[in-house]
């Protein structure tokens, strides 16, 4: 069954900032979503569930997104993606993503202003 992919408001603002660096990401999204299309959930050690939210939601990092964009640069050349899975409803909302190098953390405000 085809997962149903939605994106917050955030996130494609998100996404139209990093456009402006990284030329390849549409490319290297899309095959984030064949993969999510195939495993939804969580796969450990390259995504995890977000614990200790204090919300029912299943928030899901992915932790090494590869780009095209980053040949040849190494371990300091991954994107981080933050997305809560629906499983009854097949449905997928982008919350996040992000340079590892510009930030530490997801953004737990964001989540929790759309999941509870």
């Amino acid at each position: 069954m085809k997962i149903n992919f939605e994106e917050l408001p955030e996130y494609q603002k998100d996404l139209k900032r990093l456009l402006k660096k990284y030329r390849t990401l549409p490319s290297d999204l899309g095959a984030v979503h064949k993969d999510l299309d195939d495993e939804p959930d969580a796969r450990p050690p390259f995504s995890f569930r977000i614990e200790n939210l204090g919300i029912t939601s299943c928030v899901i990092k992915i932790k090494k997104i590869a780009s095209n964009s980053f040949k040849g640069r190494g371990a300091n050349s991954e994107f981080r993606l933050i997305y809560a899975y629906f499983e009854q409803e097949n449905r997928i909302v982008f919350v996040e993503l992000y340079h590892k190098n510009e930030k530490e953390n997801e953004e737990k405000e964001r989540i929790l202003k759309y999941f509870r």
